[in-house]
């Protein structure tokens, strides 16, 4: 005798219905910490880049963020293990570009 069977016996009038947890809709995310925005030259032979950190959601956002910055300075750069990498010192316009998105932001260094 399985569970459901034992389940039947002790409530014989419940019907079964089947379940489906709901999916978690982008609109419903919030980034509880916020985003690091920190400017770094050591490992990149000298060249200047801002790395922005903490993010807390799915691959497919983090992305859709990075082309966002990426397309509005006109600028090159990455995403990878969920940090987003932009060429250059632009952290005072990446910080305007992700409060403007609605995300909450914090300089470190410099």
């Amino acid at each position: 005798m399985d569970l459901r069977d034992q389940l039947k016996n002790l409530f014989p009038e419940h019907e079964e219905q089947d379940f489906q947890m709901p999916d978690e809709a982008k609109e419903n995310f919030k980034q509880k910490e916020p985003l690091v925005c920190k400017f770094e030259k050591k490992g990149r032979n000298g060249k200047p880049v801002t790395l922005i950190e903490g993010w807390e959601g799915d691959d497919e956002g983090l992305k859709e963020i990075s082309k966002k910055i990426k397309t509005t300075l006109g600028i090159g750069g990455s995403e990878k293990d969920g940090v987003i990498i932009i060429q250059g010192d632009n952290r005072d316009k990446i910080m305007n570009i992700l409060k403007d998105m609605g995300y909450k932001t914090k300089r470190v260094g410099g």
